[in-house]
Formats: structure tokens, C-alpha cells, sequence
């Protein structure tokens, strides 16, 4: 009977809106966000670029406990912000959007993805691309001088599954990845599912944050499976 309880609490839990499980907040342990930074040694990289890697991996890690912790602390960060701007009904992150409720739910399916690494050379190829668009004040995939992802990354590590999201307007890690996640007005999800993809078997990418000419910071991340 006790099992059956606690099973009971768990199913009814689950259907919860997140604004009633945020009562009993859930905690990150040392351990969790020691195994999600494993950016933490790369010297190529930012603290806020390696804060991207971490908060990514968080996301792999317990797609609901981030949902819960982090991102929430990022959307009352992000709204309250924006409440300065004329335009704030539509920067805001509103909690009953589409974006937002599906991303709750796709949340909840996401646990124990293997981590992702940073890469070096990667970095290398998404700082350049990050460069080009603040120099030549685009926002795209494809290279001024035409140059696709899967070139610009095959130069590197030819014949591999790659991918890549482009963020705009953040400086933080956790803006980057949050806004990736939540990918308002983005109907088919690109950015969120790259970061939770499994059909691919990313496990190593390369950050980079540079400055934007038009959107004042913009952020490239490439994927990429190795070996």
C-alpha cells in the first residue's frame, strides 16, 4: 500500500503545472553540475561561453529540473527586464504560450542524454562565423562568401553528422541556451531539439559569443559526432 502511494504522488506530480511543482523547488547537487561542466578546463573558451556548454548539459542531464531551476530563474530575469521597452508585451516570455508549454513538456522527456564536450577546433569555427556575421552584419547560417554549416564544419571533421544554432541579443550562457530552448517564433523547434537530440549522437561542439552589430551579441554553437 505505501508503494502504491508514493507511485500515485509520482504519476500526479508529473501532470502538474510547473507553477504548483516550483513550490517545492528541486535543487542542483554539487556532483550534477560538476559532471555538467565539463568546459571547465577549456581556456579557448569564455565564462559565459563555458557557461553555455554546462547549462546545455544541465538540460541533458534533467530536462524537468532544469525547466524548474534555471530556466524559470532566467524567464523572471528576462521579463523583468524587458518591462523597460514600449514593445514589452512582445519580448516578454509569456507562460501560456505555445513555445512555452510545449517546451515544458519536451522538458519533462529528457533525462540521463550523454554530455556534451567542447571541442577546440570547433570553437575555432563557430568564433569565425560569429566574427564574419558581426563584421558583415548578417544573421545566417550560410557565409557571406557561401559557405554552408556542413562546410564550414566538414573542413574540420569531414563525413561527420554537424549541425549549428545561432542565438541573438544574449551575452550570458544562460540567455544563449534558454532562448534556444524556448525558440519563440520558430515553428518546427530546430534549435531546442539539436540541443536534446539523440538520433544524431552530437558529443562534441564548439561555443562562441561575439559582439553584433544589429543585435548587439549574437552566439554560434556547432555540433558535431565524433569519432
Amino acid at each position: 500500500m505505501k508503494v502504491f502511494n508514493v507511485a500515485l504522488f509520482l504519476l500526479l506530480y508529473a501532470y502538474l503545472p510547473a507553477s504548483a511543482r516550483l513550490q517545492n523547488r528541486p535543487t542542483w547537487s554539487k556532483e550534477e553540475l560538476t559532471m555538467a561542466n565539463t568546459a571547465k578546463t577549456a581556456a579557448y573558451l569564455t565564462g559565459e561561453e563555458k557557461d553555455m556548454v554546462m547549462y546545455m548539459n544541465l538540460a541533458r542531464m534533467n530536462g524537468e529540473k532544469f525547466f524548474l531551476t534555471f530556466f524559470q530563474d532566467f524567464v523572471e530575469s528576462h521579463n523583468k527586464q524587458m518591462s523597460a521597452y514600449s514593445n514589452y508585451n512582445s519580448l516578454r516570455i509569456e507562460r501560456s504560450s505555445s513555445y512555452y508549454r510545449s517546451l515544458e513538456k519536451d522538458l519533462q522527456n529528457v533525462k540521463d542524454l550523454p554530455m556534451l564536450y567542447p571541442d577546440e577546433a570547433m570553437s575555432w569555427v563557430a568564433r569565425q562565423h560569429a566574427k564574419d556575421m558581426n563584421k558583415y552584419n548578417y544573421a545566417e547560417h550560410t557565409a557571406r562568401d557561401g559557405r554552408t554549416v556542413k562546410d564550414r564544419i566538414t573542413a574540420m571533421y569531414p563525413k561527420k553528422a554537424c549541425g549549428e544554432n545561432l542565438a541573438f541579443g544574449f551575452s550570458s550562457g544562460l540567455g544563449n541556451i534558454c532562448m534556444l530552448l524556448l525558440d519563440k517564433g520558430v515553428p518546427n523547434l530546430g534549435h531546442r531539439k539539436i540541443i536534446i537530440d539523440t538520433s544524431y549522437k552530437f558529443n562534441y561542439i564548439g561555443v562562441s559569443i561575439q559582439p553584433h552589430k544589429s543585435y548587439k551579441y549574437c552566439s554560434v554553437t556547432d555540433f558535431v559526432a565524433l569519432p
